[in-house]
């Protein structure tokens, strides 16, 4: 592919899993000889295992201690993986270019206050009038502040205040898909002139029981041990382990990262999010539509990242799809390893994908049982994701070269 002035290019990688802190245990993770054993913890939250969070020195990223006060884990954890972006980039201390810099979050909702939601549930085993018992204990029991200190814009607030990122700034909010959403618009933006450099990204905390009440609400979590992505099954479970992630990246365009000598991880050539009824087989129609993005790759060539969340039926269609129309592609379902990350999902993918590109990796099978060793290291790389309940995406990578 010819290459052009308004390219998106990849120029800033910040990223945090169960793996660690950064770049080097990823890059070792995609290099190693054979899959590196996730961190999952089995304990905590049991029957449901989640990838936890690694042990991070928040103040490497933030470092003013009431700044690091004021914000919860979630925004932290945003805040610091963008900072990682920036560092990486080149352009943490470039004021000017930190001033200019169009920010776009993907953003879940705040952690919720679990002791009043107990409240609620016990006392609502005691009464029937429980609309009534859930005005009386919202009015009564929640601090005046809950609401304020949750609004999702704030992660983008915070990093503007930590990180001097004033340009435009964008928040989406929708789970899997905001992240989608998000690259999809700083790609389209760059491609249309309309940015030069943008920060792009997401946060998602797994440690925490509300968030695994709503995922178990629909059955979707997995339960017991760690099982590979592509055999989990309904006995034990929805399929789905949340993982805390962390995915920041600065996209750039072409023109803008050679002014300035930066380095070029990999182009995103082309990238695209849909959504709508899985019914009646509309899901694989909607994801063969996207495939259709991959049509100037060979698949030989070709690894793909799957964002597969896990759940069996979602995952398993997804995975018929891939094999259809990317028949002979290396297939790597990265969620199995990093854990589930809604809103950070894509971006990881696409971070892990720019990594695997820009060293020449051979990435090794996350799931032997179902998928194949690499033969040589590949020429492009798809991400996808697809939601556990609504919402999936499509990227295309080359590398630099």
């Amino acid at each position: 592919m010819s290459k052009s002035d308004n390219d998106v290019v990849i120029t800033g990688i910040g990223i945090v899993t169960c793996y660690g802190v950064g770049k080097e245990p990823h890059v070792a993770l995609l290099s190693a000889a054979e899959m590196t054993s996730p961190q999952v913890e089995t304990e905590r939250f049991k029957p449901y295992p989640v990838h936890p969070m690694p042990e991070i020195d928040w103040s490497e990223q933030i470092t003013k201690r009431g700044d690091q006060r004021q914000m919860e884990n979630w925004q932290r954890l945003g805040v610091f993986t963008a900072g990682l972006a920036l560092d990486d980039a080149g352009l943490k201390t470039d004021a000017e270019a930190c001033s200019s810099m169009d920010m776009i979050v993907a953003a879940g909702g705040g952690e919720r206050d679990i002791k009043v939601d107990s409240l609620i549930v016990d006392e609502a085993l005691k009464r029937n009038d429980r609309e009534i018992l859930l005005n009386e204990k919202l009015t009564t029991e929640l601090r005046p502040t809950l609401f304020l200190a949750q609004l999702s814009n704030l992660v983008a607030g915070n990093i503007s205040i930590v990180h001097k990122v004033t340009g435009s700034s964008r928040t989406f909010m929708g789970e899997e898909s905001a992240g989608i959403s998000a690259v999809e618009t700083a790609f389209h933006r760059i491609k249309a002139g309309q940015s030069t450099h943008s920060l792009v990204g997401g946060a998602f905390v797994a440690e925490r029981a509300d968030i695994l009440l709503l995922v178990e609400g629909i059955r979707a979590h997995a339960t017991g041990e760690w099982h590979p992505l592509w055999q989990r099954s309904s006995e034990n479970g929805g399929g789905m382990m949340m993982g805390t992630v962390g995915a920041f990246l600065v996209l750039e365009s072409r023109a803008h990262a050679e002014s300035r000598g930066a380095h070029i991880y990999a182009a995103i050539d082309a990238v695209e999010g849909d959504r709508g009824s899985r019914e009646d087989g509309k899901l694989e129609q909607r994801l063969s539509r996207l495939a259709g993005l991959t049509s100037d790759v060979s698949p030989e060539q070709t690894v793909i990242f799957s964002g597969a969340s896990g759940l069996v039926d979602a995952s398993a269609r997804e995975r018929s799809v891939l094999e259809d129309k990317l028949g002979g592609a290396t297939l790597r379902g990265y969620g199995g390893v990093t854990g589930h990350g809604m809103e950070a999902q894509f971006p990881l993918g696409l971070a892990l994908a720019a990594l695997t590109l820009d060293g020449g990796l051979s990435v090794p099978s996350f799931d032997p049982s179902i998928e194949q060793p690499m033969a040589a290291p590949a020429k492009h790389a798809v991400v996808t994701t697809v939601g556990y309940t609504r919402g999936e995406g499509l990227a295309v990578l080359s590398p630099n070269a």
